[in-house]
Order: C-alpha cells, then structure tokens, then sequence
C-alpha cells in the first residue's frame, strides 16, 4: 500500500502551470492508503495514464474548483500577514543580525493565519479527489461533509497541518531571504534571482516536511475511508503509528522526490509574482 505526498494546492500560485497542477492531483490520489487494488500506483506515470484512462483527464483537475475558491483570500492574508509581522519584528532593518529570526516568526505567523482560513477547502479538496470519490460539486462536497460529520471534520486535521506548514513556511522564507540577499546583494527586482531563490527554498523546505504531509493526508481522507482503523485516526499520533505499521520507515518519506521537483516551480513561480507585485506597488 503506497502513501504518496500531496501537493499543497494552496501553496501553488494562480498562475501555476498546468502540469504542476495535474501533478498535485494525481498526487493526491496516490497518497492515501489504498483498499482496492485499483487504487494502488507504482509511480507518477502509472497515476497519469491510468486515471486518464479509466476516468478521464478531467479526474486529474477534480478538487481545483475548491482551490479557486480559498487560494486568493489565503494568498492575500497569508503575505499580508507576513509583511506586517515582519516589519512589527524588525525583519526589515538592515544590519539587524537576527532577521532570520524576525523572518521565521513573521512566516510562521503567516502560516497560522492563512491555515485556519484555508484548511477547509484543503479537506473539500482532497475528498474529491481520492479514488471513487461520489463529490463531483466543491460545495455539495462541503454540505455533505458539514452534515455527516460535523464542523470538526473541517478542521480535524488543522493542528497537524499547521505542525507541518508552520516549520515548512519558517524553513522557506528564512532559506528564501538568505539565498535571496547572497545571490542579489543589491536587493533590486531580479526576476531570475527571485525564481532560483523560490525554488531552492521550497525543494528544501518540502523535503523537511514531508512525514508530516503523510500524516495530514491521512487524517483529511479519513472520513472517505474504508478501512476502521484509518477512519478513527483522531490525531498526529496515531496517523505516525499506522504509516509506521503499514509502511515502516519508507513510509515517511514516500513521495519525497516528486514532493520536492512539484514545489521547486511552483514556489519559484508564487516568489517571483510576490516579489513582481511587491516591486510595482512600491514604485508607485
């Protein structure tokens, strides 16, 4: 049984492309633990070409409506609260020697901010696309899950989440500023220095993550389940001892590469839109 990472599709910018974003759903469906043979894959090829084939090209996408949905408001909120807190810390003065600091706690607290707004969708998002899933619609998705399981199941997986995203965010825009500034000194607008720097510093902060994305998988497709012990996970915990049972050691990191090549351009792309935005608003 394969546990394979997903990509945060929150973590993807708007104007993301198409293949990364074909690649986080087929990702998606290769992360939970399989109950039908079906539903088992080898690799990311053997995802593409065989739900392509039974079920279509458009099962690759299933969940993105969902994403459009929170992906703004969490962006919006997610860099607004970023600058604040780091300009409240003193992130922005030059020579202060504990930016890095000022840097890890402001994307911290952007994380914890942007999280509670879009975990939601995350959960509506990942219902539609596990294998056989009977949500075609985000929002009947959304009243079905409300109805049956209650306000909780929204969030049920939040203190995990956030147990991930919140060293994931710190690592990122700490590896960002510093490779930032060591390889644009000058601190102007370099489009390329800003994508390279992206990049670097989402492949490194994925890979530190990923045994936590396993077990946020877990806990948000856990209502979609067949399996009883799968379906009363109830915590970080106990989604550490079923990977661990089923999986052993291999199971923390499955998914680690295809993880790291999917947010190298995706947070390159989400920098440089950033960094694009921050430049021509600041010229104004």
């Amino acid at each position: 049984m394969d546990v394979l990472e997903d990509v945060e599709y929150e973590g993807l910018p708007p104007n993301v492309g198409l293949g990364v974003s074909m690649m986080a759903g087929a990702l998606t469906r290769m992360q939970v633990f399989a109950t039908s043979p079906s539903a088992v894959y080898t690799g990311i090829g053997n995802a593409f070409t065989r739900i392509s084939s039974t079920e279509g090209m458009r099962a690759l996408w299933r969940g993105v409506s969902s994403v459009i949905m929170g992906a703004g408001p969490a962006h919006a909120v997610h860099f607004g609260t970023y600058e604040a807190v780091k300009e409240f810390t003193g992130g922005n003065i030059e020579g202060n020697r504990n930016q890095w600091l000022a840097t890890s706690f402001a994307g911290a607290a952007a994380t914890i901010a942007s999280d509670a707004l879009m975990n939601p969708f995350d959960v509506i998002k990942q219902r539609m696309q596990v294998h056989q899933s009977e949500f075609r619609s985000a929002i009947t998705c959304a009243q079905t899950v409300y109805r049956t399981e209650g306000l909780n199941a929204f969030y049920v997986s939040y203190p995990t989440t956030l147990t991930m995203t919140v060293p994931f965010t710190a690592v990122q825009f700490t590896a960002y500023e510093q490779l930032k500034t060591l390889l644009n000194p000058s601190g102007v607008y370099s489009p390329v220095t800003h994508m390279l720097s992206g990049g670097l510093a989402g492949a490194v902060a994925g890979a530190i993550t990923t045994p936590l994305d396993v077990a946020k998988t877990i806990l948000q497709t856990r209502g979609t389940s067949q399996d009883p012990e799968i379906r009363h996970c109830r915590g970080l915990a106990d989604a550490f001892r079923i990977i661990w049972q089923r999986d052993g050691l291999k199971g923390f990191a499955r998914g680690l590469s295809p993880r790291v090549l999917t947010f190298m351009p995706s947070n390159a792309l989400c920098w440089l839109s950033y960094e694009f935005f921050k430049a021509a608003i600041q010229e104004d």
